[in-house]
């Protein structure tokens, strides 16, 4: 069965860039949590839904590979995919394009560590790594 995929679409923000009219390098980042919110959302996980429940997901690492600029009021897309759920580990991929022309912008991933309320390492439910790994 494919890992869930999402796709979230975001106008560029004035704000967004830098005196070169490029869109500032950390706002990648920020995307790719857009992305990933709305992928966990879209399999029935809402991440309101996985605090309440006690169970957090933290970033572990960043990695993002810049293709091409992203400019002021551009639409872009964020797809966002389920790559691995392992234990507590989940890694999660991601690729920006710009929708008028499909331009792979940056492609990227993060690595993040499922914890509880005191911040240990907790397994995530069965029932979660299943939809996770599209298996629902």
């Amino acid at each position: 069965m494919p890992a869930p995929t999402a796709e979230a679409r975001i106008r560029v923000r004035y704000a967004e860039t830098d005196q070169m009219g490029v869109v500032y390098h950390a706002n990648y980042v920020v995307w790719f949590e857009v992305g990933r919110v709305e992928l966990l959302r879209s399999i029935g996980l809402p991440y309101k839904q996985l605090e309440e429940e006690g169970i957090l997901i933290a970033v572990a690492e960043v990695n993002a590979r810049y293709k091409r600029p992203a400019r002021y009021d551009d639409e872009i897309a964020v797809r966002t995919t389920v790559k691995q759920v392992r234990g507590s580990i989940i890694r999660i991929g991601y690729q920006v394009v710009r929708v008028t022309d499909e331009e792979l912008l940056c492609e990227g991933e993060t690595v993040h560590v499922v914890i509880d309320r005191e911040f240990k390492r907790a397994n995530l439910p069965d029932a979660y790594a299943a939809r996770m790994a599209g298996e629902q």
